[in-house]
């Protein structure tokens, strides 16, 4: 069986065991760009689970990734492991990030405002942090999980997906998500929130990545909750 995980930081165990979200940040691993920096991915929850499961591990986490990212690589990768054993994990983004594509590359861009894009995406970047609206991305981001969902469920892909940060506690139009999903509308069932409910902090106070107690603690909550609900 392969463990595939995919989502942003928190699934990239960025600042895990340094302050790197992405390999490029180390000197050493310019190269290796915006992939994980493997010291911090080999504490990562996902690749503890993987151990814990005897399975194989692929990880297409991304820090900064938006859930369009998250969708498109995981679909790619399912489209190239069709008849693979799998388990696909993913923790979900916040909902106001996007994907963009500009001569060839994907530029992942949120409402901070300091995004890099390439020049002709200057005017669109301005635009897009100025008329951000968090209910109409909230209710795309539902939308569009609740599509994939039932793809993945056509396929008969085993399936978890858990929040990040945000959550959909403000939509009307619950859906019925089975085991599929851990607690989307809660937002005390959040990948941050609950790890914080176990006393357990980020790696400093102006950061929002855990450490390696962190990620042993989150993969320990995943595991039971396969467990529980026959995942395997």
């Amino acid at each position: 069986m392969i463990l595939y995980v995919n989502g942003d930081s928190h699934t990239a165990a960025a600042e895990a065991v340094n302050n790197h979200a992405f390999a490029g940040d180390d000197p050493v691993l310019e190269h290796l760009g915006r992939l994980p920096h493997p010291d911090n991915l080999q504490h990562s929850w996902g690749k503890l689970l993987s151990l814990a499961l005897s399975s194989g591990f692929h990880c297409d986490a991304e820090s900064a990734a938006c859930n369009d990212r998250i969708l498109r690589t995981t679909r790619a990768w399912l489209a190239d492991n069709l008849n693979s054993e799998k388990l696909v994990v993913i923790q979900w983004s916040t909902w106001e990030r996007e994907e963009w594509l500009y001569d060839g590359i994907y530029y992942q861009v949120n409402g901070s405002g300091i995004d890099r894009v390439p020049p002709e995406a200057a005017e669109r970047y301005r635009n897009y942090v100025i008329g951000l609206n968090w209910e109409q991305k909230t209710h795309e981001a539902h939308n569009q999980i609740w599509k994939f969902h039932q793809e993945l469920l056509d396929q008969q892909v085993p399936h978890i997906f858990f929040n990040g940060n945000n959550d959909f506690s403000r939509i009307q139009d619950r859906r019925d998500w089975g085991i599929n999903y851990i607690g989307p509308y809660d937002p005390t069932s959040t990948y941050d929130a609950l790890i914080r409910s176990a006393g357990i902090d980020t790696v400093s106070p102006n950061s929002y990545h855990f450490g390696k107690d962190g990620h042993n603690w989150w993969f320990r909550y995943i595991l039971d909750y396969i467990i529980k609900n026959k995942f395997i």
